[in-house]
């Protein structure tokens, strides 16, 4: 279903790549092990964010890797839950763009000079 680049697994093409996730319904957090190797402080504040958006908004939300290597959120609802905030959930994934932009833009770098093997921008030149 995958193949390798780099020691981690990358979606085939039109495959997205899940990071981690939280499910408001079953009350759980996943974090895809593959990318284990992220510092402890990283894995601690994608679970606060993943687990926080449930509490708050309902539903579930996935943040997945695109083929490009840009991380996106996912949302989903079951239908009829009429507890779960549509609007709250715009809002709070707004709220998460703007204050974890860094944590954000960083995994995505991560993502993709270690899973897709591009070259760092303004990187040492090889000689």
């Amino acid at each position: 279903m995958y193949g390798k680049s780099g020691g981690y697994k990358v979606g085939q093409e039109g495959e997205n790549v899940v990071l981690c996730g939280a499910n408001s319904y079953e009350q759980k957090y996943y974090f895809n092990e593959e990318f284990n190797s992220l510092p402890e402080r990283i894995k601690q504040e994608l679970k606060i964010l993943c687990v926080l958006y449930t509490e708050d908004v309902g539903g579930s939300l996935v943040l997945e890797y695109n083929e490009d290597g840009t991380l996106e959120f996912k949302v989903s609802s079951v239908e009829g839950d009429y507890l779960f905030d549509e609007i709250g959930s715009v809002l709070k994934i707004k709220q998460y763009q703007n204050e974890k932009k860094d944590l954000l833009e960083s995994l995505e770098m991560f993502y993709r000079v270690f899973c897709l093997g591009e070259k760092l921008e303004g990187g040492e030149e090889d000689t």
